[in-house]
């Protein structure tokens, strides 16, 4: 039988090569094996994910550099992310009544990851537990708990007890930025005497008062009578709801010294609210909100972080209250299937390099302790977020965590409600009526 010289010549030269190349590789693995930890992919674990999210433009550009930081660890596992806008409630709820939820979604209200979860929609991710627990403090773990077990990650998060103001406005009135809300009470006075309103309130948006509420409340009775409020286990007669709305009162009660009086409080929402306090010259001397402030500041204004604008921690009002405590809101990971591929993510997801990721581009806050300050691109955003890894108690906002129809539903339930206290802030015992009465029917619901 005869030989090809040159067959054996191409196999001969091709098993050198490959012994070559072999070699290589084993030297160069073997010469830095830090770096191998570094770089080091799992091959094992394939398959493809669905994620629809909330987050759009920048922020889907930024998660998209985070699904690659999964993929490269992780090249065999494919995920297709899909942006669905903030009305993702009913988007996904139209999705599993047809019977094909994506995979992974992330929402930014508990009430409907519990109620999804009491649907039997969503499957558990004790999986990521071990996990999550080494990054996050317990308070933060709890809040993705319903019914004893574990549902959700909070991934994405904001500071909600927050207070920006205008540098200049203050200087000109010769006040210093608020650390007790007497002080802040006080100060407004003097701001309004020195020829600017104080407040700027984007009262169409009435999620924005619910805000000054809940702060309001949590500053007063700390973190635990706020969670009882929070889940009507505390009627919305009760005395702390009327205490909290005097001390709200303070801010909302005095047309004159709201930019715009108060009808022109009703016709601002947000974000233009902001943008009045940073116009040139500012048309008010402060707005209450929450980290996000930062973004419209710099995308719609000429305001520079500090020289500027500036932002201290809503302000102390009890002494027994837990002044440190954090409103937080954001979004939580949420699963509606359960493969090796999903856990892998959900777990890379509940780390710090996929926290560091989307906190070194800006526009985003975490839970997560072993995210250090320094990450963080500008002293603003370090002075907003580093407070949620320290925080003892972290507690959602109210709203969020309510039947949709009472807390987060335009013109009805809680907006609307506080809209109408925006409008007649004496009518406190009514106010407290009507927002007992949404409540009632919306958790009968």
């Amino acid at each position: 039988m005869r030989t090809d010289r040159k067959l054996v010549v191409r196999v001969v030269a091709g098993v050198a090569l490959a012994a070559a190349l072999a070699a290589v590789v084993a030297v160069s693995a073997s010469a830095s094996q830090a770096g191998a930890k570094k770089t080091m992919v799992n091959t094992s674990v394939s398959g493809s994910i669905s994620f629809w999210g909330i987050w759009a433009a920048q922020e889907q550009t930024a998660f998209e550099k985070v699904i690659k930081g999964f993929t490269n660890k992780f090249p065999n596992v494919k995920v297709t992310y899909t942006s669905k806008g903030n009305d993702m409630p009913t988007v996904l709820a139209t999705a599993i009544a047809g019977g094909n939820p994506p995979d992974v979604a992330d929402v930014a209200q508990p009430g409907l990851v519990k109620q999804f979860v009491q649907q039997h929609h969503l499957k558990p991710i004790t999986y990521a537990k071990k996990t999550i627990s080494k990054n996050f403090a317990p308070a933060w773990v709890k809040l993705g708990v319903v019914n004893k077990k574990l549902y959700a990650l909070l991934y994405k998060a904001s500071n909600k007890s927050t207070l920006w103001y205008n540098v200049h406005s203050f200087k000109q009135a010769g006040v210093k930025a608020p650390k007790k809300w007497s002080q802040l009470t006080k100060d407004a006075k003097t701001i309004k005497a020195s020829g600017t309103p104080a407040y700027s309130l984007c009262g169409s948006s009435g999620w924005t008062l619910t805000d000054l509420f809940e702060n309001i409340y949590l500053r007063t009775f700390g973190p635990a009578k706020y969670n009882k409020l929070s889940a009507h286990k505390i009627k919305w007669t009760d005395p702390s709801v009327t205490k909290a709305l005097k001390e709200m009162k303070q801010v909302v009660g005095n047309s004159s010294n709201l930019y715009g009086g108060t009808n022109g409080a009703l016709q601002t929402g947000y974000p233009q609210c902001v943008d009045y306090v940073y116009a040139t010259p500012p048309k008010a001397a402060m707005v209450i909100e929450a980290d996000f402030v930062a973004n419209e500041i710099l995308q719609a204004t000429k305001a520079k972080p500090v020289k500027d604008f500036n932002v201290v921690p809503f302000p102390a009002i009890t002494a027994g209250a837990d002044a440190s405590a954090i409103e937080t809101s954001g979004d939580e990971i949420i699963t509606f299937r359960n493969t090796p591929a999903i856990q892998a993510f959900v777990k890379y997801l509940a780390t710090a390099k996929a926290a560091e990721i989307w906190a070194k581009l800006g526009g985003f806050g975490t839970g997560n302790v072993h995210v250090p300050a320094s990450v963080y691109p500008d002293a603003i955003t370090r002075r907003t977020e580093a407070p949620l890894t320290k925080a003892k108690a972290a507690v959602f906002d109210m709203s969020d965590e309510q039947p949709a129809a009472f807390g987060s539903t335009t013109g009805q339930g809680e907006w609307g409600i506080f809209q109408k206290f925006l409008q007649n802030p004496s009518n406190i015992k009514s106010i407290q009526q009507q927002l007992e009465a949404s409540a009632k029917a919306a958790y009968k619901k």
